[in-house]
């Protein structure tokens, strides 16, 4: 047969004697051989959870877009609140020097002590202070951005307005449920029933066609004295493997029942998660109402205790104590601004809205014009 496949066969190997009793001989055999699958379960069913993964990791990365667009988001607001500081440590710096005026002038006029005098030249001061860290403030805040948006300058915020809508909570609940994060986990649930297909489809026979061609020599290797050709369809059938396949159903029954679990507790929490921001945004526009309603009484004080001292009727340590009243007052004002525009971005990113709204042109946190 060897000698066959070489094509040099001659009359004399069929010699009975020579046939039963054959001498050693050498056969180099080359061949090249191709396999065509036509029906293979596993393959198809791996295409298709390769296919679900791919959409699942493009939902990945839109929800890591969100993340970034809100980091973006409060970089801004940080750099806005900044520049708010520093109008209220200039306005600061403005009443300190009109309390030193007056100070001087009370004691020009022999109606003052000079005690007054210095304590409002070192009440100045202390404003000239606040007013150097809130300018430090702004020059780190936009810093800040330049570092999260990649870029080697110090970008400013010109546009203080986030115009970002509030809905009713039920809108927000309901855009949640496309957030790009629990869509991801929903095509992976998809995979996870795909892996018990995938598990069975090991009951199913490998299907094809292939072929062959085949080099014989007796003296090289890779020659060619011989060569012969086949053409060939199969079918492979496991029909016992130790309950592995059964196993593997089992397990991946199992960890479907596990993804589906996850998908509801992450549900639940992002629904949660959207109720505390709306309480959150609540909140803080009733903190905004009390903070300016409050900052009214505290320049109203200051304006009437500036008056009495004027007249002598109040001492400078109660107008320096109304003073710091109203500093504060101003500053809870923006801090409670900021709170608000914050946590509304933060509603809409639990929401999964936030980079769509930026896109639509409702909010321009970098001053763009539309």
């Amino acid at each position: 047969m060897s000698k066959l496949n070489q094509s040099r066969i001659a009359a004399a190997d069929f010699n009975p004697d020579f046939l039963n009793s054959p001498e050693a001989i050498n056969d180099y055999q080359s061949s090249i051989a191709v396999e065509q699958p036509i029906f293979v379960k596993k393959a198809l069913v791996g295409l298709e959870m390769s296919r679900t993964e791919s959409l699942a990791k493009e939902e990945d990365v839109r929800r890591k877009e969100e993340e970034i667009a809100f980091s973006v988001v409060r970089a801004c607001l940080s750099v806005l609140t900044a520049g708010e500081y520093v109008q209220v440590a200039e306005l600061g710096v403005r009443d300190a020097r009109e309390r030193l005026r007056i100070a001087e002038l009370r004691y020009k006029n022999d109606v003052g002590q000079y005690a007054d005098a210095l304590r409002t030249a070192t009440s100045l001061t202390e404003a000239r202070q606040k007013l150097n860290v809130a300018r430090k403030n702004v020059s780190l805040a936009r810093r800040a951005l330049g570092v999260l948006l990649a870029l080697p300058d110090s970008p400013d915020v010109v546009d203080a307005a986030f115009d970002l809508s509030l809905q009713e909570l039920d809108d927000y609940t309901a855009s949640a449920e496309k957030r790009p994060d629990v869509r991801a986990l929903e095509l992976r649930g998809e995979n996870a029933r795909n892996n018990i297909r995938l598990a069975e489809a090991g009951y199913y026979p490998y299907i094809g066609v292939g072929g062959s061609y085949q080099f014989n020599d007796h003296n090289a290797p890779l020659g060619s004295e011989g060569k012969s050709w086949q053409v060939m369809a199969f079918l492979r059938w496991d029909l016992f493997d130790g309950t592995k396949r059964a196993y593997e159903r089992a397990k991946a029954k199992h960890q479907e029942a596990q993804v589906q679990e996850h998908l509801a507790a992450m549900k639940k929490g992002v629904s949660f998660k959207i109720y505390e921001a709306y309480l959150n945004v609540g909140e803080a526009r009733q903190n905004i109402e009390l903070a300016e309603e409050a900052l009214k009484t505290a320049d109203e004080g200051a304006r009437l205790l500036k008056l009495r001292y004027e007249n002598g009727l109040s001492s400078l340590s109660d107008l320096l104590n109304t003073q710091a009243s109203l500093e504060q007052a101003r500053a809870a004002v923006v801090e409670t601004k900021n709170a608000y525009k914050t946590a509304l971005a933060g509603l809409h990113f639990e929401s999964g809205t936030l980079l769509q709204n930026l896109k639509n042109g409702q909010s321009r946190p970098l001053g763009e014009k539309p």
